[in-house]
């Protein structure tokens, strides 16, 4: 009952509401778990560079 009230008031069908739903828990979790490595690997080498540092290594500055 609350699905198809929330659907209705989204304008949606009860099946694009979980879709959505389920997509964006899935999308969530992923963002999460990205983090989550990316924040491990900064903590094993806590390096980081400033933008003109990164151009100029790469040979982007003009």
């Amino acid at each position: 009952m609350l699905f198809k009230k929330y659907a209705k008031l989204k304008g949606i069908t009860v099946s694009e509401l979980i879709r959505d739903s389920v997509i964006k828990r899935i999308e969530d979790e992923y963002d999460l778990k990205a983090y989550e490595e990316a924040m491990a690997e900064f903590r094993a080498n806590p390096i980081t560079y400033s933008l003109d540092e990164v151009e100029k290594e790469l040979d982007l500055k003009s």
